[in-house]
C-alpha cells in the first residue's frame, strides 16, 4: 500500500516532524542550563558536587530516550511506518468487522 499524501497531509507532517525537533531542542538547552547551574551552585554552597550527578545521569537518559525517539522512531523511521501501518489496518478491520 503506497502512501498517498495529500499536500495539506505533508505540511501537517513537517510541521509535526519540525515540532518535534525543536522540543528537542528546548529540552537539551534547559538539561544543560539547569545542570550548569546545579553545577555550579553546589560548587559554591557545599565545595561538593557529587550529588549534581544523580540528576545530571537521569536526566540525560531521559533526554537521550526522547532524542531516540525523534530521530531514530520518529518520521523516516521504517519502524515506526511499519507500526502505523499495522495500527492502520487493525482498525479498519475492527470498523468493517463490527
Amino acid at each position: 500500500m503506497a502512501n498517498t499524501f495529500t499536500p495539506h497531509d505533508m505540511e501537517q507532517l513537517a510541521r509535526r516532524r519540525a515540532n518535534g525537533k525543536l522540543g528537542w531542542y528546548i529540552h537539551a538547552t534547559v538539561y544543560v542550563l539547569v545542570n550548569l547551574g546545579l553545577f555550579l551552585a553546589s560548587e559554591h554552597a557545599f565545595g561538593d558536587r557529587r550529588f549534581t550527578m544523580f540528576p545530571l545521569l537521569g536526566w540525560g537518559l531521559g533526554l537521550a530516550l526522547h532524542g531516540a525517539s525523534i530521530w531514530l522512531l520518529g518520521g523516516g523511521s521504517a519502524l515506526r511506518e511499519r507500526m502505523v501501518q499495522r495500527e492502520l489496518e487493525r482498525l479498519e478491520r475492527d470498523r468493517d468487522g463490527r
